[in-house]
């Protein structure tokens, strides 16, 4: 059977993949968050998909200015991250009613989308090594109108939980004005929130959880457990039962959520999604993670997931 003519550009690839992760990552039955089952109330699975497909144009525009920059036609520091991400999301709250469901992701993966633009070579090969420089280069070249782009980003998504930062908090009308006359740029800007936000602590410490932790994991329990959502809940679980979510320790305290990461360890330990007493013991976790008003979502580790999710697929993976 004769295929098609179709052609897709390297750009539109790394779009596919990071559209994809955001789709597989929702699909998966992960504990206390959004799936094809349960929700949380006033957002769903439907919001998300909206939100995937809301964000691609975005994660192609962020590629093709990655790929702009390995030829040489703009600098790093021109690429404007934090514009793409204030843009992103203001498509992704126009295109559903669910309110804030993708900005830790978005900013996780709009430099990813850059530095996957730079790497792939014009024979395909794709290295992952090669792609966290990269993504080293894109972050630490952002400037303060990026951290302005992102302020206003974050000013559009509403994430919950948000408290009051020691520094250059968000809420804070002179914080901008700060970053402004002294031209902050968004690197720094995450410096000083990385202490109690994971997604920042990934930034500016080059992905650490997300290459060494989450990705490894995800690809050892593909192979491993053979079913892709397995995999998922696996590396889910052991990001959780390592690192404690920095989205519910801003909500309820940090006790709270290095008991939830205790929790997280317990599933592990007793099997997981591979034996009945893992399972009971999963169910469980998942009915004490959406009491209170789903107060205890771990949502930063599900964003961390994404990008782990995106990163095999960069890299060849299809489920």
């Amino acid at each position: 059977m004769q295929r098609l003519p179709l052609t897709f550009d390297k750009a539109t690839r790394i779009s596919q993949c990071l559209e994809l992760a955001v789709l597989l990552e929702v699909g998966a039955d992960k504990p206390g968050n959004v799936n094809l089952v349960v929700g949380f109330e006033g957002t769903n699975h439907a919001h998300f998909f909206a939100s995937a497909v809301a964000a691609a144009p975005y994660f192609k525009v962020a590629a093709e200015r990655g790929v702009a920059v390995s030829k040489g036609e703009i600098s790093v520091a021109d690429v404007g991250v934090g514009l793409i991400i204030r843009d992103c999301v203001t498509e992704i709250s126009a295109w559903q009613s669910g309110g804030n469901t993708l900005l830790g992701t978005v900013i996780l993966f709009s430099p990813l989308a850059v530095a996957a633009g730079m790497t792939w070579t014009e024979k395909d090969v794709f290295d992952v090594s090669v792609l966290r420089q990269n993504l080293k280069r894109v972050v630490e070249a952002t400037t303060h109108e990026d951290a302005v782009a992102v302020y206003e980003a974050v000013k559009i998504a509403k994430p919950s939980g948000l408290g009051e930062a020691p520094d250059l908090d968000v809420n804070d009308p002179n914080s901008v004005k700060r970053i402004l006359s002294e031209k902050i740029p968004l690197y720094k800007v995450f410096e000083i929130a990385a202490s109690y936000d994971m997604v920042c602590a990934e930034w500016v410490n080059n992905y650490p959880v997300t290459f060494e932790l989450a990705y490894p994991s995800l690809m050892r329990h593909i192979k491993e457990d053979g079913g892709l959502d397995t995999a998922i809940i696996h590396a889910f679980l052991t990001v959780l039962a390592m690192h404690p979510d920095t989205f519910i320790a801003r909500k309820v305290g940090l006790e709270k959520a290095r008991e939830v990461s205790r929790m997280a360890g317990d599933v592990l330990k007793n099997g997981g999604l591979k034996t009945a007493l893992g399972k009971a013991k999963l169910h469980e976790f998942d009915a004490m993670l959406r009491q209170k008003s789903n107060q205890f979502n771990p949502g930063t580790t599900a964003d961390i997931i994404a990008a782990a999710i995106a990163i095999s697929l960069l890299g060849g993976y299809r489920p």
